[in-house]
């Protein structure tokens, strides 16, 4: 059996555009793979889940009878140390863990609006 001629140029550029598409696609058109898509999933989720988590630390703070020395403790860190110390204080805990939580005690330092932090 004999192709026509046409038929090698016309497979060469379906395969090219193939190609092509496929680079445009992830690179420009935003696809990405099940892996990619898996972790910006737990990602987002985890974030959410911190958010909703920062009433529970500011209410936990303020049932705390030693807040004001906390709080002063706090206020005279600065960056990681001022984390550390939140992390410390027990404020940062999510419900049902033993460790605190990094993300929550960045978050909980933002609604406690410490001088600027």
């Amino acid at each position: 059996m004999t192709f026509p001629e046409w038929t090698k140029p016309c497979i060469y550029g379906a395969l090219g555009g193939a190609i092509a598409v496929t680079i445009i696609g992830f690179s420009w058109g935003g696809w990405t793979t099940n892996g990619t898509a898996q972790t910006m999933a737990q990602d987002l989720a985890s974030d959410e889940v911190t958010l909703a988590m920062v009433p529970v630390c500011l209410n936990i703070s303020t049932a705390d009878p030693e807040r004001t020395e906390k709080l002063s403790i706090l206020q005279d860190l600065s960056g990681f140390g001022r984390r550390n110390a939140m992390m410390e204080t027990g404020w940062a805990i999510r419900p049902g863990s033993d460790a605190p939580d990094r993300d929550l005690a960045d978050a909980c330092l933002a609604g406690l609006e410490l001088d600027g932090s």
